[in-house]
């Protein structure tokens, strides 16, 4: 099994399959902190990090929107002061699917440069 990190979004379609427990329970273990909540009847991957301030909260926010640029798909970001909130789903399908947990590796690796 490769690592989230190193693997890369796929063009999703309205009526993918959602991610099945199977695989949850399989990418899950890989992602620190993640939980999933249901929000409206949808399953979303969510963590908050923490952060010393706003401009480095920020900072993390501008990256993550970044990578959701490159990877063509786009989280929830609620940036407050000293943390950040990212919600990850598919709108397409309504749930979840395997992008959805790269983009939260990916998510986790840059933060440790922006942490203190």
């Amino acid at each position: 099994m490769a690592n989230l990190t190193e693997q890369s979004c796929e063009a999703c379609r309205v009526g993918a399959p959602l991610a099945t427990t199977e695989e949850i329970a399989q990418w899950l273990p890989q992602l620190t902190d993640w939980q999933i909540v249901n929000v409206d009847s949808i399953d979303r991957l969510t963590r908050t990090y923490q952060f010393n301030n706003f401009v480095d909260a920020l900072t993390f926010t501008n990256k993550v929107g970044e990578l959701a640029e490159s990877m063509g798909h786009h989280p929830a970001l609620l940036t407050e002061w000293g943390r950040v909130t990212v919600s990850w789903w598919t709108h397409k399908i309504k749930g979840l699917h395997k992008n959805d947990f790269i983009c939260a590796a990916k998510t986790d690796a840059i933060y440790p440069s922006l942490s203190k």
